[in-house]
């Protein structure tokens, strides 16, 4: 039985942040310093977070498909200790997997291709011209993920911090299952590793906008067949149909959906927006691969309205991304050597200063999370044929959600 006091479905709206620490980003487990993540909590919980989103590096917690690393173990329950100690609770996200533009994997999750991909696949602090292994249709992948599920749940159960298990970060930049029967068989036999050694935890999945604009055939519908409740990511400036890099409406939108789709609640699990830094050298503002950094006080806007409307579209909680910008001695390893923009999402510099958008939490601690808005007219297309041409149809479905004067 699901422990109800962990499912975001009562009471307060929840208030979350995605973490890396500022020194070491997704080398963290690696470069584990426990004083600055037990500094960075204390700062999150006296800006009013409630919770926080933490990733499992897959390279790191699982060298091998039948070795799950003990000492990354104790490290994640030394994190689950400064959680608890914050009086945060913790969404463990497990196989990342994707993150920030670049495919972290370990190399025996990896196979020989012909075509180049999308995102570039690092392995052992190495660019690899490799493909991942298809987990939804390779067994001995699927069974190690079945391992790695099971030990960390194993470790964590009865933990007082810990609030859900997700089931991946937006594992559609990864591989894509070859059918819905496949991606729901995958879904079923890790959450039931988990359910095995941990049945009082909730668990969800981390899917992105991309799952609502193409048919990646494990989206909404599916999840919902397993998770305890739904989650989705959004940005404005991914967004080529939104109607600025600040649109916060493009939130909610994707929220609803995701709920129409599933039948589910949703926690909006990230959103945010890179900001300028205050002495920023022009060759990187002009190098940020075409995405915008707005100014401080422009994101602390964004930030406020996008919490404002997803509390009231019915959302449980929002998370933003994410804690702080990265140090300048990390720029030159991926992510940050490409994805520019990814150094400056935090909501914290590098000296540990809080940027405005910080200090809006404050005014949403303590909200009651809203009954979700029901009021669904704005959409004309039937559920079963909304994934026949989806990206036309999240366009046309959002311009009917603006014209509905809602939000």
């Amino acid at each position: 039985m699901i422990n109800s006091a962990s499912v975001p479905t009562v009471n307060s709206f929840r208030l979350g942040i995605n973490y890396w620490p500022v020194s070491s980003a997704m080398y963290w487990w690696r470069r584990f310093d426990r004083t600055e993540t037990a500094s960075d909590f204390a700062r999150l919980r006296e800006a009013g977070f409630d919770c926080v989103r933490v990733f499992l590096l897959w390279e790191d917690f699982q060298p091998e498909p039948d070795v799950v690393s003990q000492q990354a173990l104790r490290r994640l329950v030394d994190v689950a200790h400064l959680a608890a100690a914050g009086d945060l609770s913790l969404v463990v996200t497990l196989f990342t997997g994707h993150m920030s533009g670049v495919n972290w994997l370990p190399q025996w999750a990896l196979e020989s291709q012909e075509e180049s991909n999308r995102f570039r696949i690092v392995s052992g602090g190495r660019v690899l011209r490799l493909k991942p292994k298809n987990w939804y249709t390779d067994n001995g992948v699927l069974q190690a993920q079945a391992l790695l599920a099971r030990e960390v749940a194993r470790t964590l159960a009865g933990h007082s911090a810990v609030w859900a298990y997700d089931l991946g970060n937006e594992n559609s930049n990864c591989v894509i299952p070859p059918t819905r029967e496949a991606a729901i068989e995958w879904l079923e036999t890790i959450s039931r590793a988990i359910r095995v050694v941990d049945s009082s935890h909730p668990i969800t999945i981390g899917l992105h906008m991309e799952d609502l604009e193409e048919d990646r055939r494990l989206g909404p519908a599916e999840a919902a067949r397993v998770c305890d409740f739904l989650c989705m990511h959004g940005y404005p400036i991914y967004a080529r149909w939104a109607r600025s890099e600040t649109d916060e409406l493009v939130l909610p939108f994707l929220g609803l959906v995701t709920r129409w789709l599933g039948g589910k609640e949703v926690l909006f699990e990230e959103f945010g927006a890179p900001t300028a830094p205050q002495a920023q050298s022009t060759r990187t503002l002009s190098s940020s691969g075409g995405i915008p950094l707005i100014t401080d006080d422009a994101a602390a806007q964004y930030t406020d309205r996008s919490l404002s409307v997803l509390r009231r579209a019915g959302m449980t909680g929002a998370m933003l991304w994410c804690f702080g910008d990265y140090d300048e001695d990390l720029w030159g390893e991926p992510p940050l050597d490409e994805a520019l923009h990814e150094r400056f999402f935090g909501l914290w510099r590098t000296d540990h200063s809080a940027k405005p958008a910080a200090e809006v939490i404050r005014e949403f601690t303590g909200e009651t999370a809203a009954k979700c808005n029901d009021d669904l007219a704005w959409i004309d297309v039937p559920a079963e044929d909304f994934y026949l041409n989806p990206r036309e149809t999240l366009g046309h479905l959002y311009q009917r959600f603006l014209s509905s004067g809602r939000y």
